[in-house]
């Protein structure tokens, strides 16, 4: 009897160390890194092992995963032989079949009872437009109405007739429209129910064949092989699409501080199909979708652009003597064109998410780590995480174009903004609390500073006007000699001392026959090859200043030009 023991108990320790053992388990969402297209998932599960082979069914899992992705490590005494993902669709059980056919089929027997009903209801409107329309027509085919009879023979008659038609045809005509608007509404009806009639009878068809609710169930198995009993976690990652991020910016001024603030803000959506809970979320500048393959040059052949017919000749050439013409280049590479790169007072403020944001320098992108847990629905809707608030080293400067705008608008020259990892997008800006409008920064289009306009200042006065007592025009020979001047007054209201830049033009012109000259500017700045000339100035509390500038123009009298 002991022997017989003794041999079950080895029987089954025989079994359990060759027959693998398949364990489903729901792993919990632990962290997510939000690209701008696209989301790396971090999950976690409890495992346990018995000696030998084990299969770790994990569910979980965002039916949006990228399976090459998949990256997976563990603690414990197991070595990890493989993991792959899968799709699994479970089928109902007989007893639930029977009580999912018995419920679809009661729902088509009231869906066919009314729809009975209802063509009953559009039979009834149908007769009833067929006799308003009879009338209609009765009423258009009597004599009277047709100048048949004696009628003509009489204005009261002829009167009392057109006012009975037309009573009557405005009636008829109102009752049908109104006919057709029922009718229209239970057609579309009757529509629906035929819809979801067809919808019941291909389900009742395919129940048995798939799970309840018509999705599959997302799945990754890991194979271990464990020499003893053991526990631990299973840690696993991968790319998932349907989440990504755009970024947002707040520009705030302080007049009284001096000082402009940066709030970077980022637009975090998800419907990866699973709800993140209480996970830790970094948001990464990377889109691991583009492309990151270097391009390669080709070889660039120049050649005289062949019309079609020389081009279809040259084919024939090559056809029957199988030789290329040696006086042009190979065909192939007639299309090879190369590549081209295009506040409150006296109380503690509150504490935001950026104060617990890091930021972690990559070699290409820049992610930025929040450490406060985040609840983020699966639904598509946006959800506003701030990233960083940043005070940025600024310059004001008070700038001037009198010749588009009689107007002096203050410049913020915000410095080294290419440290905070930008990438395009719009920016709200509020100066002293007001909202004033938005910009777009594009850091691919500037270098380490940012030019931001806060608005005009009506307290400092500028005025543009044309000198007419020294304008002179003459004509000398073929040509027309034109002289203008002009002057430019400002004036500072404020209490303080400005610092003011004000830009003005003198033409330019690639035609040969117009010459320019006796350029008079003073001490401004001129930029040979835009005819842009500035003056930068300051200007005390009260204080005005005037600047003339004049040129001459020498052109074919013959001719006309854009002054």
């Amino acid at each position: 009897m002991k022997n017989s023991i003794f041999l079950i108990v080895m029987l089954l320790a025989s079994n359990g160390l060759f027959a693998d053992d398949k364990k489903i388990r729901k792993a919990s969402l632990t962290e997510a890194t939000v690209y701008t297209n696209g989301v790396q998932l971090r999950s976690k599960v409890y495992y346990t092992a018995t000696t030998g082979i084990n299969e770790i069914v994990i569910e979980g899992v965002s039916g949006n995963i990228d399976p090459k992705t998949i990256q997976v490590s563990a603690t414990g005494k197991v070595v990890i032989l493989d993991s792959k993902y899968s799709l699994f669709y479970p089928k109902l059980t007989q007893q639930e079949t029977v009580g999912e056919v018995k419920k679809v089929r009661l729902q088509i027997l009231k869906l066919k009872d009314s729809i009975l009903y209802l063509s009953y209801d559009l039979n009834d409107i149908q007769d009833e437009i067929n006799v308003y329309n009879q009338a209609k027509n009765i009423l258009k085919n009597n004599g009277v109405m047709k100048s048949q009879g004696k009628v003509n023979d009489s204005i009261m008659l002829l009167k009392e007739a057109l006012e009975l038609y037309t009573q009557k045809m405005i009636q008829l005509n109102k009752k049908l429209s109104e006919l057709r608007k029922v009718k229209n509404k239970k057609q579309e009806v009757d529509k629906k129910m035929n819809e979801r009639l067809n919808r019941l009878k291909n389900h009742l068809s395919s129940i048995g064949n798939q799970n309840t609710n018509n999705q599959p169930i997302p799945r990754i198995t890991v194979t271990l092989s464990a020499n003893a009993s053991t526990s631990g976690n299973i840690s696993f990652s991968y790319l998932a699409s349907g989440a990504g991020w755009s970024p947002l910016y707040d520009i705030r001024s302080e007049s009284s501080q001096g000082k402009i603030f940066m709030n970077y803000k980022a637009e975090v959506y998800q419907n990866t199909g699973l709800d993140w809970k209480k996970i830790k979320l970094n948001i990464s500048t990377n889109n691991p979708y583009a492309n990151k393959t270097k391009p390669e040059l080709n070889p660039w052949y120049l050649s005289y652009i062949q019309h079609k017919k020389e081009y279809n000749n040259a084919k024939i050439q090559k056809s029957n003597k199988d030789v290329y013409n040696l006086n042009s280049s190979p065909a192939e590479a007639a299309y090879n064109r190369g590549f081209y790169m295009d506040d409150m007072e006296d109380e503690e403020p509150a504490l935001s998410a950026n104060q617990f944001t890091n930021v972690v320098q990559q070699l290409i992108s820049a992610e930025f780590k929040i450490d406060l847990p985040y609840n983020i629905a699966s639904n598509g809707q946006k959800h506003m995480v701030l990233v960083q608030n940043s005070e940025l080293q600024t310059n004001f400067k008070y700038y001037s174009v009198p010749k588009m705008d009689q107007n002096v608008y203050l410049v913020a020259q915000m410095l080294k903004v290419d440290e905070l990892q930008l990438i395009p997008s719009k920016a709200n800006i509020f100066f002293d609390g007001s909202y004033i409008g938005e910009t777009y920064i594009d850091p691919t289009n500037m270098n380490d500073t940012l030019h931001l306009s806060l608005g005009k200042d009506p307290n400092i006065q500028i005025k543009r006007r044309l000198l007419s007592s020294k304008c002179k025009e003459k004509v000398i020979g073929d040509k027309v000699e034109k002289l203008l001047a002009y002057t430019i007054e400002v004036k500072n209201l404020k209490s303080s001392s400005i610092e003011l830049v004000i830009q003005d033009q003198i033409p330019i012109t690639t035609n040969t026959d117009i010459e320019i000259d006796k350029i008079n500017i003073g001490k401004a700045k001129r930029i040979e090859r835009s005819g842009m000339i500035e003056w930068d100035i300051k200007l005390k509390p009260k204080e005005s200043k005037t600047f003339d500038f004049d040129f001459r123009i020498k052109y074919d009298k013959s001719k006309r030009i854009n002054i």
